[in-house]
Order: C-alpha cells, then structure tokens, then sequence
C-alpha cells in the first residue's frame, strides 16, 4: 500500500499526517512514479500554514524524484524505467508514489542521483532564473543575497562565483557564516547583530548594490531597500518571515527602485525554458562545478518533525525525505 502525508486542516506542522493512499493507473498524459527522495522546502510551509490556499484535505510538496513505474497514452517524452526530477507540479510529492502529468518531468543524466536531484530541483532552478533571467548582471557586479547558508543561498553562490559575481550574504550565525564562505559567498554580515545597510554600503563604498535578492520577507524588506543603489532592483523571491509591506512611496524615496516577486512556475512553465534552465543547472552539477551537500535527511514519516526543525531555523543548506 502506498502512502502519503496529508492536512485536513491549515495550520502547524501538527496538522500533518502520515495515511495510505491508494495510487491507481496513470491515464492519458500521465505517469505513474515511484519516489526515491522528495525535497523538503520552505514553500511547502505556505500551503501549509494557508498561506498559499490549498482544497482541503490535500497532499503536500512540489519536488520529488524517483522511476517512472507506468506510463499513460501520448507520453513521449520519458518512459517506464527512466529516474526523473521535477519541481512545481501538483500537490503531493510527500508520498511513496503517485499519479501525476507527465509534462513536468524532467529526465536525470546519469551523473546525477535521485536525492541529488530532490536536494536540488526546486532550488537549482531557482538559483538559475534568479542568476540567468531575472536581471542583466554583469561580471565584477556585488549583490545581496539574504539566507546565504539556505538550500537556494549555497547554490547561488557558487554559481554566482562562476559569472564572477560577488555576493554579500546574511546570516544568523557562526555556523552559517563559515558554511555560506566555503560555498562561495564573499562577504558575511550577521543580520542579528550588524546593520545590514550599513555594511552593504560600506562593502560597496557607499554605492550600495543594484540587486537585492530577499526570500525572508517582511524582517529584512525595509534593510534590503536602504541596500539598494538608485533605480535598483529588488527581487523578493521568498516570504520566510511573512509577506513585506511594500510602499511605493518608499521605493521613490530610496532612488526609484524597482521591485519583483517572482514565482519559479513562471520559469519554468515553458518546456524549452526549462529545459535550458535545468540543462545548465545539471552541467555544473554534473561537472562538480556546483556542489549539492544534503544536510538533512528524513524519513517522510517524520514530516512533523522536519518542518518544525526547519521553521526554527535549524536547518541549513538542502533538506530531504529518503524513501
């Protein structure tokens, strides 16, 4: 019997069940996948919590990885046996197995492992639209990158030190601090103890940076706009600590800056896209050029515990449940 974690109800990480499902035959367009590793992410916590509104009862998670068991009619693209990755579709990666569209898998290369893949899917592609889609950055440019020892912060900035992009990053701790320098960051600022705009101007000789990318949300907004230098951007790709008021007042007052709140999906929702997208991210992968570390593993069964440990911040880099 396959199973499942599910909520019945909004709320905290005590809403969260382990039950038996029952999977049936993939129909046309669909695949039936059997999961190897799912990804555990910040987002997932949104659905949730009912921040991003979900019909109850309802399964939980977007990422995952695993073979494909059975295939429905019209699926082209993958086939009974291939190890896939995806990221973004429907509710319910939190399961041993599932039926599910086919048209948002994406095939591995052999080089890369099914809980390399859950580790770094969703926060790959991430890394990759923020770096490659988002804003025209430029080789010796410095930016801010809030979480820098997160699952999307340690990929970033490996990848950033690849295009020659200096990052400045946050961090809670010591800990995080050394974790976010041997991952490439190149300058650290304790948020719990420094001011992070002055020292961004004082790293940046009192110009500030042109991108700011903030997925904590409502804590850091008004420390990532005085970061920012005139008609600079910010990219609010997270909400860790709540949705940020944004007053477009301030954004004039602080030099005409722009504002973004991107959403992956809109990456990724054409094939070709997501297709580079994922192709170059697996490149660097694949080449060692980019290092996935997995800092915590979990048995899906313990969901409740991994989503309490992470919402204390406790975590650090990419998280997984192993089936």
């Amino acid at each position: 019997m396959a199973h499942a974690i599910r909520f019945h109800q909004a709320g905290g990480p005590d809403v969260l069940k382990w039950e038996e499902v029952t999977v049936g035959d993939p129909g046309p367009d669909e695949v039936r996948i059997r999961h190897v590793a799912v990804g555990l992410n910040f987002a997932d916590t949104y659905f949730r919590t009912g921040l991003y509104p979900a019909p109850l009862p309802s399964g939980l998670g977007v990422e995952a990885s695993g073979v494909i068991e059975a295939v429905g009619e019209n699926v082209t693209h993958v086939a009974e046996g291939d190890r896939v990755t995806y990221t973004g579709s429907p509710l319910g990666a939190y399961s041993t197995e599932r039926v599910m569209p086919a048209d948002s898998l994406i095939k591995l290369p052999d080089g890369i492992d099914c809980e390399t893949a859950a580790a770094m899917t969703m926060r790959g592609l991430t890394s990759s639209y923020l770096l490659r889609r988002i804003h025209p950055l430029k080789t010796s440019d410095t930016v801010l990158l809030h979480a820098a020892a997160g699952g999307v912060g340690l990929i970033f900035s490996q990848w950033a030190k690849l295009l020659g992009i200096t990052v400045i990053g946050t961090v809670s701790s010591e800990e995080k601090a050394e974790i976010a320098r041997a991952h490439g960051c190149d300058h650290i600022i304790h948020y719990r103890r420094e001011n992070v705009a002055e020292r961004v101007r004082e790293l940046t000789d009192g110009q500030g940076v042109p991108v700011v990318f903030d997925s904590v949300g409502r804590d850091t907004v008004a420390g990532s706009m005085a970061s920012l230098r005139r008609r600079g951007l910010l990219v609010c790709f997270g909400t860790a600590s709540g949705v940020p008021p944004l007053d477009a007042m301030k954004l004039a007052i602080h030099g005409s800056l722009f504002v973004t709140r991107p959403a992956l999906a809109d990456y990724i929702a054409e094939p070709a896209e997501r297709a580079a997208l994922a192709g170059e991210l697996f490149g660097h992968v694949a080449a060692g050029r980019i290092k996935i570390e997995i800092n915590q593993r979990y048995a899906l069964q313990d969901a409740v515990h991994a989503h309490r440990e992470m919402e204390a911040g406790r975590t650090t880099g990419s998280s997984i449940f192993v089936l």
